[in-house]
C-alpha cells in the first residue's frame, strides 16, 4: 500500500469517527513520510477530540513549523491552546490564521472563541460576525455569537443568533442546549426544559444537557426529577465535575446532607478548582452544622472567583451562625457590590441589621427604603387596577404567602390562627415556597381551602396565580427571610396587602399596605415613622402559639437539687453579642456559683466566646455550650434551666414562648428597635411585668434577686404554662377574632378609597 493510500485510508476511518484506526494509520503515515502536512494535521484533530491536548498542541506546532503559511492549521492550535487554558497564546495563534486568510470563516469563528475565553466579549462578537458574513449558512458561528452575547447579558439577541443556528441546523443539540440556557437566564424555564429535552433527543449521550436539565427541574421545584437528570449526567460522564456539583445542591435542598457532601467532594476531586463545587460543599457542610468546614469553603470559593456574590452571601450566612455579625454585614455588602440587582442578597442584609447592636430604628429604616428603590419601585404594582368587588362586609379572600409552612418555629403560630378562622367571612389560601414538604406542611393544607405550591414560579407567575384566586388580602409571613419573595408582593397581587409574623419590623415596600404589630412592641404614636407600612395595632399580642410538642411535662427547679441557680439561653446564636456577654457575667458574678447554658452551635467561636466571659472575669468552667438538636431534645433542655436571660438588641421571640411552654420565666431587657421589645410584649401579656428591665443594672438585680429566691422560682415554675394557656398567647379563637378585623378595618379602607 503507498503512502497516499494509506492517507485515504486513514481519512476514510476519521471520516467515519473510527478514530483509532485512522490514528493508526495517520501513525504509519508519518512514520514513512515524516513532512506529510495533512496527516500530521488530522493527527491533531484525533488528539484534540480524544482529549490528548499535549499531543494535538504538539502535532500542530510541528505542521507549523513544515508549513507556517497554513491558516486552518493556526486556528486549529488556536482553539487546542485555549482548552488548555493557554489563553493568551491562542489569541495569537488564531490571529495569525486570520492575518493568513482574512476570508476564512473558521478562522474568524476560532478568533471569537478564544477571544470570548479571555472575557473579551465586544471582540469576541465581532469576530463572530464577521464569520457570518463571510459564511452565513455557518451554523456553529450563530451558536458561538449566541454565548458571547449571552454573556454579556444581551439574552434576547443571543435567543435570535441560536434560533438561527438551529434554522440552519436543525439537528444541532449544542444549540438547543445553549438557546435553553439562554431561556432559563430570562425565567422562561418551561421552554428551557423543552429545549435540553431536545437536545437530548438528538444527542442521548449528552451529559451536559441533561445536567442543565437537572438545573431547571430544580428552578421548577422538581427535586427528584433534578436529581434523576444530575445522576444520568454522572453516568454518561464520570468526570462532569459541575453535574456532581449540581447533584450535591439539589441534594442538599432534599434534606440528603451526607449524600450532597458526597457529591460535591465528588466534584472537587475532579476539579479543585471548581468555584461552584466549594460553594454548594459549603451550604450543605453548613446545614449539617460544619459551620468552620463551610466557612472554609466559602473562602475557598471567593479565591478562586472573586467576583462570586453568591458565595460572599453564602459565606455572610454562615458568619452570622457564628455568632460574627459584622462579618457577615460585610460579607452581604460586598455580594452586593459584585450584583448590585439581586434582591435577595440584598435581603440577607436588610434583614441581618436587626441583630447588630450599632444600628438603630432609622438606619434600619432608611436601609429597607433603600432596597425598595434599588429593587422594587421600577416595577411599577403600585398602579395596578382590582376587579375584586368593594363591598364591605362580604367573604373575604385571604391569602398567606410564606416559605416556612413545614416542620418550623413559624408553624407554631400559624396553625393556631388557621385552626380557628371564621370561614363563613373568610376564604383561606395559603401560597407555599416549601422547598422539603412534611407532615407539618400537610397538615397546614389541611387548614386552607385554597393550597398552590410556587416552588418554581418566578415572581410574575405567582402574582397572576394569586390575581387569578381574587385574593382580597395578601399577608406575607417571611419578608426577607430566606426564600422570602417580597418582589412578588411589589407586583401587587392583591388590592390589600400586609405583612406579619416573619418578624415584627419593615419590608420596605412602597407596595405593602400595613404591618401588624401590637400596643407594646410600636406604643401608638412613637414608632410609626420607622416603617414604610401603616401600622395595625393587634388589641394585646403579636404572636398566637401552640407548642406543637409531644406532651413533655415541667419539672422542678433544677436548683432545688442542684444548689446552685442555672440560667440559660436558648436563643439562635446570633443573636448573642459582646454587649449581651459582658451583661451575663455581671448576672453571673452576682449570683455565687451560678450557671449558664447558651444554645451555640459546633466551631472555633466557642472558644471566642468562653474567652469573652474569661476575660469579663467568669470561669469558662460555668458557662455549658449545647449544640444543636432535635426539637424535642431541645425541649427537655429546658428541664436543666431554672431562668432565661433574654438577648438583646433582638430579643427572644419563639425561644421565649418555649421557654415559658417549659415553666422558665425569662428576664428581658427593652430595647430600642421593635424586635428588642418582643419580652416587653410577651411578659405584659403573661402579667409578669416585674421581669422586665428597662436598664442593664435593672436587668442584673431582676435576675440576682429571682435566683435568691428559690420559692418565687418554683411558683412560676409550677404556674407559667397555665399562665400561658390562659393568657392571649394561647388563645387562638381570640386571636383569630382580632386580626380577622384588623383585616376587616383595611378591606373597609379599600373599599372607602373608591369613593373619596
Amino acid at each position: 500500500m503507498t503512502v497516499q493510500q494509506q492517507f485515504e485510508s486513514a481519512l476514510s476511518h476519521h471520516r467515519a469517527g473510527r478514530l483509532a484506526e485512522a490514528e493508526a494509520l495517520y501513525r504509519q503515515v508519518l512514520q514513512r513520510q515524516p513532512n506529510h502536512i495533512e496527516a500530521c494535521n488530522n493527527l491533531g484533530s484525533v488528539f484534540r477530540v480524544t482529549g490528548r491536548l499535549d499531543e494535538a498542541v504538539a502535532a500542530w506546532r510541528r505542521v507549523v513549523a513544515m508549513n507556517p503559511g497554513v491558516a486552518e492549521v493556526h486556528a486549529n492550535l488556536g482553539i487546542a491552546l485555549k482548552d488548555q487554558g493557554r489563553v493568551e497564546e491562542a489569541v495569537t495563534a488564531c490571529r495569525r490564521a486570520v492575518e493568513l486568510k482574512p476570508n476564512l470563516a473558521g478562522a474568524h469563528n476560532n478568533l471569537g472563541t478564544v477571544l470570548r475565553a479571555e472575557r473579551k466579549l465586544d471582540e469576541a462578537i465581532a469576530a463572530f460576525r464577521r464569520s457570518i458574513l463571510l459564511d452565513a449558512g455557518f451554523a456553529e458561528a450563530h451558536n458561538n455569537l449566541g454565548n458571547a452575547l449571552k454573556d454579556k447579558g444581551e439574552f434576547d439577541a443571543a435567543v435570535g443568533a441560536y434560533q438561527q443556528a438551529i434554522a440552519l441546523n436543525p439537528k444541532f443539540p449544542e444549540a438547543h442546549n445553549n438557546l435553553g440556557n439562554a431561556l432559563k437566564d430570562m425565567g422562561r424555564v418551561d421552554d428551557a426544559i423543552a429545549c435540553y429535552r431536545l437536545a437530548i433527543g438528538l444527542r442521548p449521550d449528552y451529559a451536559e444537557a441533561f445536567s442543565n436539565l437537572g438545573n431547571a427541574l430544580k428552578d421548577k421545584g422538581d427535586v427528584e426529577g433534578a436529581a434523576v437528570a444530575y445522576g444520568r449526567a454522572v453516568a454518561l460522564n464520570p468526570n462532569l465535575s459541575e453535574a456532581h456539583s449540581n447533584l450535591g445542591a439539589v441534594l442538599k435542598d432534599a434534606g440528603r446532607l451526607d449524600d450532597a457532601i458526597a457529591a460535591c467532594r465528588r466534584a472537587l476531586a475532579i476539579n479543585p478548582k471548581l468555584a461552584e463545587a466549594h460553594c454548594n460543599l459549603g451550604a450543605a457542610l453548613s446545614l449539617a452544622g460544619q459551620i468552620d468546614e463551610a466557612v472554609v469553603d466559602y473562602r475557598r470559593a471567593i479565591a478562586l472567583r472573586l467576583d462570586y456574590a453568591g458565595a460572599h452571601s453564602n459565606l455572610g450566612t454562615a458568619l452570622k451562625d457564628k455568632g460574627d455579625v459584622d462579618g457577615a454585614i460585610a460579607a452581604y455588602r460586598k455580594a452586593i457590590a459584585l450584583d448590585p440587582g439581586n434582591a435577595a442578597l440584598d435581603s440577607n442584609l436588610v434583614y441581618t441589621m436587626y441583630f447588630h447592636p450599632g444600628y438603630d430604628a432609622r438606619a434600619i429604616a432608611d436601609e429597607h427604603r433603600r432596597w425598595n428603590r434599588q429593587h422594587a419601585e421600577t416595577i411599577g404594582g403600585l398602579n395596578r387596577a382590582f376587579s375584586n368587588a368593594r363591598t364591605a362586609d362580604r367573604r373575604l379572600r385571604i391569602g398567606y404567602v410564606g416559605a416556612d409552612f413545614r416542620e418550623h418555629c413559624q408553624s407554631n403560630f400559624i396553625i393556631p390562627l388557621l385552626s380557628h378562622h371564621d370561614r363563613t367571612a373568610h376564604e383561606i389560601f395559603c401560597y407555599a415556597h416549601v422547598l422539603q414538604p412534611d407532615a407539618t406542611t400537610g397538615r397546614i393544607q389541611s387548614l386552607c381551602d385554597g393550597w398552590r405550591s410556587i416552588v418554581g414560579m418566578n415572581d410574575e407567575e405567582a402574582a397572576e396565580q394569586m390575581r387569578a384566586d381574587k385574593i382580597d388580602i395578601l399577608v406575607d409571613l417571611t419578608m426577607h427571610m430566606a426564600n422570602g419573595r417580597p418582589l412578588m408582593f411589589a407586583r401587587k397581587p392583591a388590592p390589600v396587602q400586609a405583612a406579619w409574623l416573619a418578624y415584627p419590623g419593615t419590608t420596605g415596600l412602597s407596595a405593602m399596605d400595613y404591618r401588624l404589630t401590637d400596643p407594646y412592641l410600636d406604643p401608638p404614636g412613637s414608632h410609626d415613622d420607622f416603617y414604610s407600612e401603616k401600622s395595625v395595632r393587634l388589641p394585646e399580642t403579636f404572636w398566637c402559639y401552640d407548642s406543637l410538642a409531644e406532651d413533655i411535662a415541667v419539672n422542678a427547679p433544677p436548683a432545688q437539687s442542684n444548689g446552685n441557680v442555672t440560667f440559660g439561653c436558648l436563643n439562635n446564636f446570633c443573636k448573642v453579642n459582646e454587649q449581651v456577654v459582658r451583661l451575663w457575667a455581671r448576672v453571673l458574678k452576682a449570683v455565687d456559683r451560678s450557671r449558664l447554658i447558651i444554645l451555640c452551635p459546633e466551631g472555633d467561636h466557642r472558644q471566642n466566646l468562653l474567652g469573652e466571659f474569661q476575660r469579663e472575669g467568669i470561669d469558662p468552667d460555668r458557662v455549658e455550650l449545647a449544640g444543636r438538636r432535635p426539637r424535642l431534645e431541645y425541649f427537655k433542655l429546658y428541664h436543666r434551666i431554672d431562668v432565661g436571660l433574654d438577648t438583646f438588641p433582638y430579643n427572644g421571640h419563639t425561644t421565649s414562648l418555649d421557654s415559658y411552654w417549659m415553666g422558665v420565666p425569662v428576664i428581658t431587657l427593652v430595647g430600642k428597635t421593635v424586635v428588642g421589645r418582643a419580652g416587653l410584649s410577651q411578659l405584659s401579656n403573661l402579667g409578669l411585668t416585674e421581669l422586665i428591665a428597662l436598664e442593664p443594672e435593672q436587668y442584673v438585680q431582676i435576675a440576682a434577686d429571682l435566683a435568691g429566691d428559690v420559692a418565687r422560682m418554683t411558683e412560676l415554675r409550677r404556674t407559667l404554662r397555665a399562665r400561658m394557656q390562659a393568657s392571649p398567647l394561647m388563645d387562638g379563637p381570640r386571636f383569630a377574632r382580632n386580626i380577622e378585623s384588623a383585616y376587616r378595618q383595611m378591606w373597609r379602607g379599600w373599599c372607602e378609597e373608591a369613593s373619596r
